[in-house]
């Protein structure tokens, strides 16, 4: 799972692995849970982060299967 700006910041990494088969429904909501759970300050942010797997933002419940790219994407600001 790839962490980008505040989510990389508050894991203090880019990139974390997840066990996509230790899940009894693989999504990407339950993939997020799993993460929040192991990481309790990412918690605040959940509302606000956005997911995307193999390059493409989906809804919690889109299917995650092995070797899938997920990427957590905080809002992006700017100006």
């Amino acid at each position: 799972m790839l962490a980008f700006a505040g989510a990389r910041d508050v894991l203090g990494t880019d990139e974390i692995e997840v066990e996509v088969e230790a899940l009894t429904a693989a999504t990407a909501g339950a993939v997020m849970d799993l993460v929040v759970a192991r990481h309790p300050d990412l918690a605040p942010h959940r509302p606000t982060i956005r997911l995307a797997v193999n390059g493409e933002y989906v809804h919690d419940g889109e299917p995650v299967k092995a070797g899938d790219e997920v990427a957590l994407i905080p809002p992006v600001a700017g100006g």
